[in-house]
């Protein structure tokens, strides 16, 4: 699969009450919450790798190597942006950054794997709890 190296994706999410750390450490200050970081970050990535696939492929995160640089309260929205790096032959390596609007929240780097959907799904659908 050709990925072009350069290609890009974006993701922006409002920060609101559920995606601060004291909607679920209510002790904690209502800002941003780095898991949400990641996730806006991922789905950038996603993003850019979506007008790539083939029917029945998605992409699946595998690797996150990323900074949380500072806080965002609530109120403001963050913008997440991947860049591809470079592509092999089922993972593609992004660059991510997060902006909030006043400054760079956040940067690393990100892996996601190249996959068959209905095999996944199947795979899944055999496994149990235990």
């Amino acid at each position: 699969m050709d990925i072009p190296t350069g290609s890009r994706g974006e993701f922006s999410i409002p920060v609101t009450h559920e995606v601060t750390v004291a909607h679920f450490h209510p002790e904690m200050p209502a800002v941003f919450g780095t898991p949400f970081l990641v996730y806006a970050m991922e789905v950038a990535a996603a993003n850019a790798l979506a007008p790539y696939l083939p029917a029945g492929r998605v992409s699946v995160g595998t690797e996150v190597d990323v900074a949380h640089l500072a806080a965002t309260p609530v109120g403001f929205t963050v913008t997440a942006r991947a860049e591809v790096l470079a592509s092999a032959e089922r993972t593609v390596t992004f660059r991510a950054e997060a902006h909030d609007g006043v400054e760079r929240i956040g940067e690393g780097t990100h892996v996601r794997a190249i996959i068959e959907r209905a095999r996944f799904e199947k795979r899944l659908a055999n496994e149990k709890p235990a």
